[in-house]
């Protein structure tokens, strides 16, 4: 009887030691400002498993380096723990050289390199811009419990004759486009986004546009959307553990 006491009670303190698995939530905090009292917990829990299903958010915070083109029109290469930014545009010639955390940085436009102090700081507000939108393109998934960001689960939906749980993203006082909306087609088994809706408008019912979020490959040690079925959007991905640091600091 006693050795049964014994074996009880060492089981009792292996249980009460062992680490208990955190949830998807816990394995994916909000960041400071998301807004919980707003979301739903359905929609919480839907973005939670996206990010499990994308490669997580560990996974996600170690991502160093990342470069793509975006529709042609420019190349970004960004040190996501850091915040340098490189951006090339060659349709005019241009340069940023941007840290979109402390809005430093230089400028060469039309080949000439910017040092009047007004003008060089609206061009490096306009390239924190430009990286904002284009990046926004490639890594919305990992963002849907950024700050600002209200997230409601509006149930199924129908899109091309495929079943999708809809996820409503809207903003408050965040970005350069707060009034903007998305709707984001979750598969239903994989958890991944499929398509997004873009409003411009929140208060809109109609979409600006429907576009594929497809074509997911692994970049390092997490999954993005590049190189869509539509032609549009981000191309080129890299992700990188060692770039050049010449990048974000020469032209």
């Amino acid at each position: 009887m006693r050795a049964l006491i014994v074996v009880f009670i060492g089981l009792t303190f292996l249980q009460a030691c062992t680490p208990k698995e955190k949830t998807l939530s816990e394995l994916n905090p909000a960041a400071e400002g998301f807004d919980l009292a707003n979301s739903d917990p359905a929609a919480i829990q839907l973005a939670d498993s996206i990010m499990a299903a994308i490669g997580g958010r560990e996974n996600w915070d170690k991502t160093r380096f990342i470069s793509w083109n975006f529709f042609g029109r420019r190349d970004l290469v960004w040190d996501k723990q850091t915040g340098r930014v490189r951006i090339e545009s060659p349709g005019d010639s241009s340069v940023y050289l941007v840290n979109i955390n402390t809005g430093e940085g230089r400028v060469k436009f039309h080949g000439v390199e910017l040092t009047e102090a007004d003008t060089l700081k609206k061009m490096l507000e306009k390239a924190k811009g430009i990286w904002v939108n284009d990046s926004y393109w490639l890594t919305m998934p990992f963002k849907l419990k950024d700050t600002g960001v209200t997230l409601k689960y509006l149930g199924e939906d129908t899109l091309k004759n495929e079943r999708y749980n809809i996820l409503q993203m809207t903003f408050a006082k965040v970005g350069f486009t707060p009034e903007n909306k998305y709707k984001l087609y979750v598969g239903i088994k994989d958890k991944m986004i499929k398509h997004w809706a873009y409003f411009n408008d929140a208060k809109k019912d109609t979409a600006n546009f429907i576009r594929p979020w497809d074509n997911y490959q692994k970049y390092g040690n997490v999954l993005l959307s590049a190189d869509r079925s539509d032609s549009g959007g981000p191309k080129n991905v890299k992700v990188e553990e060692t770039v050049s640091d010449k990048l974000f600091t020469e032209f």
